[in-house]
């Protein structure tokens, strides 16, 4: 009995045993065919649909390379706004790491259940690939798309061009946000799709869109420009068509985002098509003119008239309402107003310009340079009235002396020496000035002497100027306005002054000559080379003495220095200039210098009083070389 159970119980044991050989048997078997057959990679393993399955680390790599390397390196096309931009992935520090895809999907564990379990696995697997961005130089890229492809927001407008209105369209405003724009390129890095990325932007409406100006096209341009608008002036008719319109005429938005009208009425009116049949139609007014009668008090010459004018403001509110007509329907008034002249009868007579305050005359040899420089500043000179307390200026006055302000070249003094410039000559209109000031009494506040002496004019009351470096500018401080009247010829210029005399007599004194310096002897060169004949250079002191009830009440003194005027030979080429000195013993021409050496000036002190020569009074004073008083 007991081999019995002895037997039956080993059998028990020995089945199991048995049985687990078997097994062992057989997965041992297994086991070491998944382990040679099997591969680093899982069967149906794939990336980015390129099959790696079964494949060694390497051969999975190889294949990565080969299958994806083309795609990896194609240009990324990128939608910015309805802008596309292509670059470079590695342009946009974007690159697939195929060693980092492979080591996510090659096998980590080598257990018998683990290897015999994946011969008997069947699911795919899709693996995504590991991309690798240098931000860097993704930044730098994007910036750099960003600024060509970004655009401002465009306002819809409407423009005029040869009497025709065009349409601009509106434009959004188109932004690369950066930061999210790194994010995408890295999502769509390698993903199928022949469309490009859509890059992400910030967009910003322009505030006139197109329907508004379509609107203004219909209700305003297209209308405006539809024919011309006839103006009736003074009883005569205007036409204004649409080319000059639109030359003046431009759509702007206003605080509601509409696009209105604004018409440049000044620009309008100054139009040659405008001003031209307005001003045959219109007149400027004329200031009365003052002169001296026979006993030598004012009387208005001519009382002058009021003018009649049409104003920016008028045009623009007769053309303005007839753009959007039609027809007969774009006519319409155009009024003008009265404009009175700045000096009529009453008030020449209300002011106290009543009588002579001074005058002086300046002759001088005849040359077409003097005739035009001197009579052009004759001409912006005339008519000036200067208030009680006002200051009057040359250069204000008359302006820079260029050819575009009527000048013409003449002769001047540079570094010593006459060359020529345009506007010489204009020293004799403002030697007359700074006399007629000197002896109508008022107040000096700028002047300055020749560098040289000029034999013409009185030894230091003689006065030049210089645009931009030197002015003749003096104070009316007679407490009434003075009127300044300017008279020209080819040979002699007369600037009178009337108003109401505050003194009874001014005279002039001159003290000798001092510090006498004689001149030396130069030869000049080039084009501009002028012959100049010799003169010693010397300091002269010339005196004002105020008159008033028969006493001195009140006595000036201005100190002048003169440098030599050195002798000057021009070589055979240089041809003189009519009017120019020629030779020693002949007179020279008057200077104005505009450039180069600067002049001296005339300074105001107190001193004692010099050898006194004849005097000048208010009504006048004496001239150099001959020239006689003007009464």
């Amino acid at each position: 009995m007991g081999r019995v159970g002895n037997w039956t119980s080993n059998r028990r044991i020995a089945l199991p045993l048995a049985g687990g050989a078997v097994v062992l048997g057989l997965g041992g078997g297994l086991y070491v065919t998944g382990l040679v057959t099997g591969g680093d990679i899982d069967r149906g393993t794939s990336v980015l649909g390129v099959d790696i399955g079964g494949m060694s680390r390497g051969q999975a790599q190889q294949t990565l390379t080969r299958e994806l390397g083309p795609a990896a390196a194609a240009p990324v096309a990128m939608k910015i706004g309805d802008h596309v931009e292509k670059a470079a992935p590695a342009t946009l520090g974007l690159s697939l790491d195929t060693s980092a895809t492979v080591d996510r999907v090659v096998r980590t564990g080598y257990g018998p259940a683990t290897v015999i379990g994946r011969l008997f696995a069947s699911a795919d697997r899709e693996v995504e690939p590991v991309i690798r961005m240098n931000e860097q130089t993704a930044r730098a890229a994007v910036d750099r798309i960003g600024a060509a492809t970004g655009q401002q927001a465009r306002d819809g407008s409407i423009t005029f061009d040869k009497g025709a209105a065009k349409a601009v369209a509106p434009q959004q405003g188109v932004t690369l946000i950066q930061d999210r724009a790194l994010t995408t390129l890295r999502e769509a890095y390698l993903r199928p799709g022949a469309d490009p990325v859509v890059m992400p932007v910030e967009r910003t409406q322009p505030r006139i869109g197109a329907e508004e100006t379509g609107r203004a096209m219909r209700q305003f341009a297209q209308p405006a420009m539809s024919g011309p608008v006839n103006l009736t002036v003074a009883g005569q008719r205007l036409s204004i068509g649409p080319g000059v319109l639109g030359e003046h005429l431009k759509m702007r938005p206003d605080a509601q985002g509409r696009l209105v009208p604004a018409l440049d009425s000044k620009g309008l009116l100054a139009d040659p098509a405008v001003a031209r049949p307005i001003g045959e139609v219109t007149a400027a007014p004329r200031d009365a003119v003052p002169r001296l009668d026979a006993d030598g008090r004012v009387v208005i010459g001519d009382p002058g008239r009021e003018g009649r004018q049409v104003t920016e403001a008028a045009l623009g509110r007769a053309v303005l309402p007839l753009l959007t007509r039609s027809g007969e329907a774009r006519s319409g008034e155009l009024a003008t107003v009265a404009i009175p002249p700045e000096l009529s009868a009453e008030e020449a007579r209300r002011l106290g310009i009543k009588e002579k305050v001074s005058s002086f005359t300046v002759e001088f040899p005849a040359a077409p340079y003097r005739t035009t420089n001197i009579g052009r500043a004759v001409e912006l000179i005339n008519g000036s009235v200067v208030m009680p307390g006002e200051e009057w200026s040359f250069n204000r006055t008359v302006g820079e002396r260029t050819p575009e302000n009527g000048f013409v070249d003449g002769i001047m003094i540079n570094d010593g020496q006459y060359v020529k410039s345009p506007g010489g000559g204009v020293s004799a209109v403002a030697t007359t000035m700074y006399n007629a000031a000197f002896f109508a009494g008022v107040k000096p506040v700028e002047h300055g002497a020749h560098s040289f002496y000029i034999e013409r004019y009185p030894e230091g009351r003689e006065a030049t100027v210089a645009w931009g470096t030197l002015d003749l500018r003096w104070i009316n401080d007679s407490g009434h306005p003075l009127y300044i009247q300017a008279r020209s010829t080819d040979t002699s210029l007369t600037i009178t002054l009337l108003g109401t005399k505050k003194y009874d007599e001014i005279r002039a004194t001159k003290g000798p000559r001092t510090n006498v310096t004689p001149p030396a002897k130069r030869t000049g060169s080039g084009p501009t080379c002028e012959v100049q004949t010799p003169l010693e250079g010397f300091d002269v002191a010339v005196g004002r003495v105020f008159v008033q009830g028969g006493k001195e009440v009140k006595h000036e003194e201005f100190k002048t220095h003169y440098t030599p005027r050195d002798e000057v030979t021009c070589p055979p080429e240089a041809s003189p200039t009519p009017g120019a000195p020629q030779a020693p013993g002949t007179q020279p021409a008057e200077q104005t210098p505009e450039t180069g050496q600067a002049p001296q000036t005339a300074r105001a002190a107190q001193a004692p009083q010099t050898t006194p020569t004849p005097s000048a009074t208010a009504t006048g004073g004496p001239l150099a070389l001959g020239g006689t008083p003007s009464h």
